[in-house]
């Protein structure tokens, strides 16, 4: 039951959140900075996310395949490869590292 009600809370606080977005002054979101932050927030948001799976596990830091992975895929977006070309280079790049005992 306790699961129900932390579903139902999280509900009901996700829609006053969007509801107080939709209260937001026009004016307030026509300002420079706003649009700025407002393009920027979710790269950095995605970056960070990135950095934890990347190089954590549980409370620890660690430098393993996964790194690789993050470095190969890093490689081909400078090199203007497509996204499944990335994609897949991280796998290949992660399941090598993996394969000889990394």
């Amino acid at each position: 039951m306790n699961v129900w009600i932390a579903i139902a809370a999280t509900a009901v606080g996700c829609y006053l959140v969007k509801y107080a977005g939709l209260l937001v002054p026009a004016h307030a979101l026509e300002r420079p900075l706003v649009q700025r932050l407002a393009a920027l927030l979710p790269v950095a948001l995605l970056a960070a996310l990135t950095a934890q799976q990347t190089f954590s596990t549980g409370q620890t830091l660690v430098l393993d395949a996964r790194a690789a992975g993050l470095a190969a895929a890093a490689l081909a977006l400078v090199l203007r490869a497509p996204f499944l070309v990335v994609v897949g280079a991280a796998v290949a790049v992660t399941a090598g590292v993996r394969a000889l005992g990394g």
